[in-house]
Parts: C-alpha cells; sequence; structure tokens
C-alpha cells in the first residue's frame, strides 16, 4: 500500500509528500514472528541432529525443541510405546544443536529440551558407566532387574550388570527392548532435566504430562529448581487432555479431601463429563481453574512460555462440523453467515476479503510495473471483495 501511494505521490509531482512516504518506507517495522521449530528426536544421531538444526536456522528458526526419545522409535508425547534414550546420548544431542546455533553466527539461540521419561517405560540400550553418580550410572538405576539365581540363571545371549553390589539381569523384552522400574518417571524426569541444563546447556525445559496437574508439575519444577535456581518449563496445553474431564475430576478430589462434599455427590471417571454438571458449582469451579491455568503454571510451576499445539485442526474440524450439519440441515446459507461471515466482518477478520489475502492486489500491482495500461487487473470496481471495503 504505500508503494501505491509512492507511486500516486510521484504522478502528482508532489516532492514533499513522496519524501514522506519514503521515510516511511525506510523506517517500516514489520512484525516478526518468533519461529520455534520442533525436530522430534532429531531424525537421526548426533550428526544428523546438527544438520537439521543448521539448516532450520539457516531458514529461520531462532529456538529449536528436541526430545529425549529414540528417534527411529519416535511416538507422540501423549501416546505409550515410548522409549528414551540415556542421558548422555541425549546431553550430546543438546550440544549439536548449540554448535549449529554458534556456527551460524546466532550467540541467543534458544534450544527446548523435552523429557518423555514419565511416560516412556522403555529405553533401548544400557549405557556404559565409567564411575558411581555419572550420567550412566545414574540411569541405569532405575531399571528394572532380576536377580541371577539357580531357579532363574543367566543364559546364553544375556545380560548382566553390577548393581547395588550384586550381578542381576535387566528385563529384557522380546523386541530387545530394557524395561525401567514402575513409577519412576518422575524421578527420572527430575533428572533428566537437571542433566539437560547443566550438562546440555539447554536454555527451556519442557515435561510432557498425562494430564493437566498444576500441583504434580510444580512438585518436579520444585525438585529441580533445589539444583538449578533459573530453570525455567515450556508447558504444552495439550488437546490431547480432556481437559474438562481432568479438571473436574482433580476439583472432585480436592474437595472431598477438603471435607467439602462427600464422595457420593458427583461421580467419579467419565460421567463428570455429563452436561448436567456444567452449571453446577464444581462446573464453574473447573471453568474458574481452566481459565487461570496458564496463570498458576506460572506462577506455581515456572512455567515460562505456554503453548497449545494443534488448536487449527481441532477448530477446523468443529467449525466444518458445525457448517455441515446447519448448510444441509434448516438453516442452509444462514449456517455459514451466521457463524462465519457475519463474526469475521464485525471482528474485522481480513480474511473476509480472501482474494486480497492471497495476494490479488500485489497480482495487480505486478501487472501494472510491467504493462501500464494494457495491464488486465483484477481490482476493479467490479470485484465482489469491495463489498467488504469496511473491514480493515
Amino acid at each position: 500500500d504505500l508503494f501505491k501511494e509512492l507511486k500516486a505521490a510521484k504522478d502528482e509531482g508532489n516532492e514533499v509528500e513522496t519524501q514522506k512516504i519514503i521515510d516511511q518506507i525506510d523506517n517500516f517495522e514489520s512484525n516478526v514472528v518468533p519461529i520455534i521449530a520442533d525436530i522430534d528426536a532429531g531424525f537421526g544421531n548426533v550428526h544428523a541432529t546438527y544438520l537439521l538444526s543448521k539448516k532450520l536456522i539457516e531458514a529461520g528458526a531462532c529456538c529449536i525443541q528436541i526430545e529425549n526419545q529414540v528417534s527411529d522409535a519416535k511416538q507422540c508425547g501423549h501416546q505409550d510405546g515410548k522409549v528414551t534414550v540415556p542421558r548422555e546420548d541425549f546431553v550430546e544431542k543438546l550440544r549439536a544443536v548449540r554448535m549449529a546455533f554458534e556456527e551460524l553466527g546466532v550467540e541467543d539461540g534458544v534450544i527446548v529440551a523435552r523429557t518423555d521419561s514419565l511416560g516412556a517405560g522403555l529405553t533401548q540400550k544400557i549405557p556404559v558407566s565409567t564411575g558411581e553418580g555419572d550420567l550412566a550410572s545414574e540411569y541405569i538405576k532405575w531399571l528394572e532387574t532380576e536377580e541371577i539365581t539357580d531357579a532363574n540363571p543367566l543364559s546364553d545371549g544375556e545380560i548382566a550388570i553390577q548393581k547395588d553390589g550384586k550381578i542381576v539381569k535387566p528385563v529384557r523384552l522380546p523386541n530387545g527392548l530394557y524395561k525401567f522400574q514402575a513409577n519412576t518417571g518422575v524421578d527420572r524426569v527430575v533428572e533428566d532435566c537437571i542433566a539437560n541444563l547443566t550438562e546440555g546447556g539447554a536454555d527451556l525445559l519442557w515435561i510432557e504430562t498425562a494430564t493437566p496437574d498444576v500441583d504434580a508439575i510444580g512438585a518436579m519444577v520444585d525438585r529441580i529448581r533445589a539444583v538449578v535456581p533459573n530453570a525455567k518449563l515450556t508447558y504444552n496445553n495439550s488437546p490431547s487432555f480432556n481437559w474438562t474431564l481432568n479438571l473436574r475430576g482433580q476439583v472432585r478430589e480436592d474437595w472431598i479431601s477438603e471435607g467439602k462434599i462427600s464422595e457420593d455427590e458427583y461421580p467419579e471417571g467419565l460421567e463428570l463429563m455429563s452436561a448436567r454438571f456444567d452449571d453446577t458449582e464444581l462446573g464453574q469451579e473447573t471453568n474458574n481453574r481452566l481459565r487461570n491455568f496458564q496463570h498458576d503454571i506460572a506462577t506455581k510451576a515456572g512455567v515460562f512460555h505456554n503453548l497449545i499445539t494443534l488448536p487449527t485442526f481441532h477448530m477446523t474440524a468443529k467449525f466444518m462440523d458445525d457448517l455441515s450439519r446447519g448448510y444441509f440441515g434448516d438453516d442452509k446459507m444462514m449456517a455459514y453467515v451466521n457463524t462465519i461471515q457475519r463474526e469475521e466482518i464485525r471482528n474485522s477478520v481480513s480474511a473476509v476479503k480472501h482474494q486480497h489475502e492471497v495476494g490479488s492486489d500485489i497480482g495487480d500491482s505486478f501487472k501494472e510495473m510491467v504493462g501500464g495500461e494494457r495491464a488486465l487487473k483484477a481490482g476493479g470496481h467490479k470485484n465482489t471483495m469491495n463489498q467488504f471495503s469496511n473491514v480493515a
């Protein structure tokens, strides 16, 4: 638009206005959105992680997020079957990402180190410990093991390790993966995070959890901050959580423990999702906690950056479902106009002028520059986008 105004000012011979617009162009500030590049588990070994990070940084990423799962067995953080790598392996990948930033002269690049250990009960390999208390020994201590006895001897092809002064064999699955002891996820998460900050040089932590529980996350962060006081978290406010069910369940449990309600006043489990609880005191308290969730998790659990993954996927699916029900139901075109277009116009959502949004105006400017009066432009008075001229 400024270049159009500049052309008009030049055509009019208005030197003062021309210089004014040139100054506006020279001092124009665009809103640059920081790009956080999620590279899963690095898509390969340490060198592959380094090369991928470098390409993404060259493309404009100011932040790289990487997780401690096995690259070729990667699962969604909210699915089962997750397999983690030993801490020294992950630390090396974090260092590789930092090297990519430094080689490209980016001194303030941000690294987010995600741990999936809370929900991961398996590891691909057993690291080699070279001394008590090193990263490997602290990782190995959580393995589920079996004592070697006459009734449970060490067979050909099995592996034995020394643990707590005994020779034991780690529990190994048919696919070759090793099991961690049950209920050790929280401890492993805390140790992961400390290593990622102190050994790997990460800037932010990401703890993937099964439920959005502020108190549980805060308890882990307190343990991390006992070692690294300035530890900060990124947290995924994920649509993979059933937010209504989880927070209603938390309110119910809190109120029972406080003696505010009896156990039979509200049901437990899936029945709490029922719409009949929407206007109850429990339903309203749940809504209040949802409104305050980002604030609470920031103040109580040290979350520096709240993000939400896949909201546009769910939003598109929900809007298309609403539109389809109405358009092919009783409302017909009213379904589209009432739920979408009127809201776009009244809230000045520029996408209502979809031709403008995809660059038709820029196309006209190009045609005029190369064709002059011969240009066949799309933005004339017959263009239907003029019907939305009141929308910025």
